[in-house]
């Protein structure tokens, strides 16, 4: 005769127990319970309205209140006591509530299933983790404001190719990032649009037979409306791909920051001082400053594009409507929500004790001819057209590499003599001030434009 596991979930199904392997392989509860408090948020809300519509009594409902918040201060103080055996966070909280409550606590899940039940847990979950990621995102932003404003003046090199290009401004190169984490900020305000929607009431596939008043549920628990079709509401893990997506956006860039603070703080340009809490040194050269924070959060990045793919192949075969599949959305999830969270955190936390080396800036500015197209731009002003007027600098360019001078170095006559054009006014545009003090336009690097930028931005923060 087989023996019955009668720990088992709807044990009286089967007639064998669950093979010990497989009990601990199908098991999600070592890392769902992370949303043991959107779990018991979702259960108030679906027992008020079972109450409401007469399928507990108050009394039931107090029970259930009472109950759940005991557990929830059990699981605060680390004495909840997590089983295997229940298989997840949805049955563990069911089966300690029975325990406590008798009854009441079965009669919970009216009306309900586990298939919408984590779809709506996802979804308080991921929309509880924006809330932190936003208010971090918005240190880093702050943080820079304050840098770029402080830094307005300083000149720097700008690059293409890694090869200087034009002089710019510190200030506006810190702009710059600004501009990529708003872009970040705007498409997580987006992705919680869709994220905020409650699937609550879907049940395991169909919806249910019982007259269940979801847009009460959806009021309650702070959803903008109940989802429109139950077969989509339970298998729907499209607004965790965008959040994965949106996540993968803002490690990128806050990548394509760190390979800057590494480039910088390197001897070979040493334009930046890291502050010595973001570094370390190392075991066997005692000279070592290494910008470890940076090159991790660098490396970080991998490992948040990676969730992503791994979100999209997971939902990419799936037939309508839950399958067990979807048990593996979760790890990434959460990987990726404090993955994001902390390289915030540390960005936010070192960004306003860097401190730069503004005479190594300029002097790198003064490298690589960084005025040339500042006297292209002269030339087409006096009327060259500017395919003559990049011939002529061409060769002011050449002279200067052959004298090992900068254009500005140049005296008057030996610029005369590529074009007659050239006058004595050409000094103020081959300067690094003249050049970014000339880029006074909207998005300009020049330090009055910076300063205005920051204000305007310091305005929408406020305003947003």
């Amino acid at each position: 005769m087989s023996t019955v596991n009668t720990e088992k979930l709807s044990s009286a199904r089967f007639a064998e127990a669950t093979d010990a392997f497989v009990e601990v392989y199908t098991a999600s509860v070592d890392f769902d319970q992370r949303m043991a408090q959107q779990d018991i948020e979702g259960s108030l809300a679906h027992a008020r309205m079972l109450q409401s519509i007469g399928i507990l009594t108050e009394q039931e409902l107090k029970d259930i209140q009472s109950g759940l918040a005991q557990i929830a201060e059990e699981i605060e103080q680390g004495k909840f006591q997590w089983s295997i055996q229940q298989e997840d966070v949805h049955m563990n909280i069911e089966a300690r509530l029975t325990d406590l409550i008798g009854i009441a606590g079965k009669k919970l899940h009216t009306g309900r299933s586990r298939n919408d039940q984590v779809a709506t847990d996802i979804r308080l979950y991921l929309r509880k983790e924006i809330d932190l990621i936003l208010q971090q995102l918005q240190r880093l932003q702050t943080a820079l404001l304050d840098l770029a404003e402080r830094e307005a003046d300083t000149i720097m090199p700008g690059f293409t190719h890694l090869q200087v290009a034009q002089p710019v401004t510190f200030g506006h190169h810190l702009m710059a990032w600004f501009e990529m984490l708003s872009r970040d900020r705007e498409r997580l305000l987006d992705c919680v649009k869709r994220i905020n929607i409650m699937p609550l009431g879907a049940a395991a596939l169909a919806g249910t037979s019982y007259p269940i008043d979801r847009q009460m549920t959806a009021e309650l628990l702070g959803f903008s409306r109940p989802s429109n079709n139950s077969l989509d509401s339970v298998s729907d893990r499209d607004f965790a791909i965008e959040f994965a997506a949106c996540g993968s956006l803002i490690m990128m860039h806050l990548s394509r920051f760190s390979e800057e603070l590494v480039l910088w703080a390197s001897a070979q340009f040493d334009f930046i001082e890291m502050p010595d809490a973001f570094c370390t040194g190392s075991s066997i050269m005692p000279q070592k400053k290494n910008p470890d924070v940076p090159e991790l959060v660098r490396g970080k990045s991998g490992r948040v594009s990676g969730h992503l793919i791994s979100l999209l192949m997971l939902m990419k075969s799936q037939p309508l409507a839950y399958n067990k599949d979807n048990q593996e959305d979760k790890e990434p999830l959460f990987d990726t929500a404090d993955t994001l969270l902390n390289s915030l955190r540390a960005f936010a936390d070192m960004m306003p004790n860097i401190q730069s080396k503004k005479e190594n800036m300029y002097q790198a500015a003064k490298k690589g001819f960084a005025t040339a197209t500042d006297l292209a731009d002269y030339l087409v002003r006096k009327g060259i057209p500017f395919r003559d007027a990049h011939e002529v600098v061409g060769l002011a360019v050449r002279l200067g590499i052959e004298s090992s001078r900068d254009l500005s170095e140049i005296s008057l006559n030996e610029l005369q003599q590529f074009s007659q054009q050239i006058e004595a006014d050409v000094f103020d545009i081959l300067s690094l001030e003249g050049s970014v003090a000339a880029r006074k336009h909207i998005g300009g690097t020049a330090p009055d434009t910076v300063r205005k930028a920051v204000q305007t931005a310091r305005k929408q923060m406020q305003l947003g």
